[in-house]
């Protein structure tokens, strides 16, 4: 049996019974009992149309649970309406469910789990693992999520944007437990992007190849941070540079500049520059720009500071600095860094060691203490 092919068309399949007006749990309970009697049957003979049989008995399988709720009566008259076997809809049912997964009612972690179960295809053991928490607190999030956007129609779906910020935070989520969530998000975001006609949804699949091909130079050995001027770009994955910039380009060209666009573009200049000491921070300054415009972000602002004082010279990137909100995260750090880089090396050394308390992972912490340490050691020198 092709357990990709069934984790492929599990989306669809629930997409196709919630366009029929099943509810999302009922849909997905169907679905389920469907696949449990394709692992029974399909070892032996694959049907030729893999999602209209699942379809099918996924539709069965919800008629005959609701036949044991009802009257006789109602359930003849279901019975009667069940729809003929046959080819599956080719309607756009997945694209409906990412939409459904990510609405506005939901948390951004329950639309993140949510996501990953349905659209993704997930167990919900591989998110809990992911996330790392025990698998029935998962499995209640993802239960309340379902609760909640049950009785919701199409009519009222969640926007791109708010599908398109959780497929981010997928991504971000990075690597944990034996669910690759950076991978998968990877994977969700080509779906979307091959059923939309979408700047910001090619955007962000740039913006995640691009960060995803330093992904093999970005820790040592031993799990700590590799900084990214100081990584080994021969290991950055050029197949994955290559694709994001290619998409990236095709968006741009389109003239709807949005911020994954500006995002992508920021990530696609380091990638192109064949060592740190060639990368053009003018443009990247420049980007900085466009994107604080689109965005009055103050993380935007605190990159571009650090941006500026590589390309004006860390006096000025001190200065933008001073403009951005001193209690922001990771404020302190780049406060240290530009200092360092100035010369103010004793201010450097007490700022990283207060970014290390601060950080908001081990990994960081890691990193920063050990660059207090080995300032401190210079200046004891």
């Amino acid at each position: 049996m092709d357990e990709l092919l069934l984790r492929e068309l599990t989306p669809a399949v629930i997409g196709v019974l919630v366009h029929r007006g099943v509810d999302f749990a009922t849909a997905e309970d169907a679905v389920q009992e469907a696949l449990i009697q394709a692992a029974l049957t399909w070892p032996d003979r694959q049907p030729a149309d893999p999602k209209g049989w699942l379809v099918t008995v996924a539709w069965r399988k919800f008629l005959d649970a609701r036949r044991s709720e009802v009257s006789r009566r109602d359930r003849e008259q279901r019975v009667e309406a069940e729809p003929p076997p046959g080819p599956a809809e080719t309607a756009d049912d997945t694209l409906q469910l990412f939409f459904l997964c990510a609405h506005p009612s939901l948390t951004p972690a329950s639309a993140v789990a949510l996501t990953l179960r349905a659209a993704g295809g997930l167990t919900t053991r591989q998110i809990a693992q992911a996330y790392l928490v025990p698998e029935a607190t998962m499995a209640q999030r993802i239960s309340r999520a379902k609760r909640t956007v049950g009785d919701v129609r199409f009519s009222e779906p969640g926007d791109l944007a708010t599908v398109l910020r959780v497929l981010y935070l997928v991504f971000n989520e990075g690597y944990t437990g034996d669910v690759d969530l950076a991978a998968e998000a990877i994977r969700l975001t080509r779906q979307l992007a091959s059923m939309t006609d979408d700047e910001e949804t090619a955007g962000l699949l740039a913006l995640m190849l691009l960060h995803h091909a330093r992904r093999p130079a970005r820790t040592r050995r031993d799990g700590s941070l590799v900084p990214l001027a100081e990584q080994d770009r021969s290991r950055w994955n050029t197949s994955l540079i290559a694709e994001g910039v290619a998409v990236l380009q095709k968006a741009l060209g389109r003239d709807r500049l949005g911020e994954f666009q500006a995002q992508a573009a920021i990530a696609a200049l380091h990638a192109d520059a064949p060592r740190a000491e060639e990368t053009d921070w003018v443009q990247i300054v420049g980007w900085y720009d466009e994107l604080l415009r689109l965005t009055g972000s103050p993380v935007v602002q605190l990159n571009r500071a650090v941006a500026i004082g590589e390309a004006d010279g860390a006096k000025a990137g001190l200065a933008a600095l001073a403009t951005v909100d001193p209690d922001l995260p990771r404020h302190t750090a780049a406060s240290a860094y530009l200092h360092e880089k100035v010369g103010d090396l004793r201010t450097a050394a007490r700022l990283y060691a207060d970014a290390a308390r601060s950080a908001p992972n081990l990994a960081e912490r890691h990193h920063l203490t050990r660059q207090a340490a080995r300032i401190s050691q210079a200046l004891r020198g």
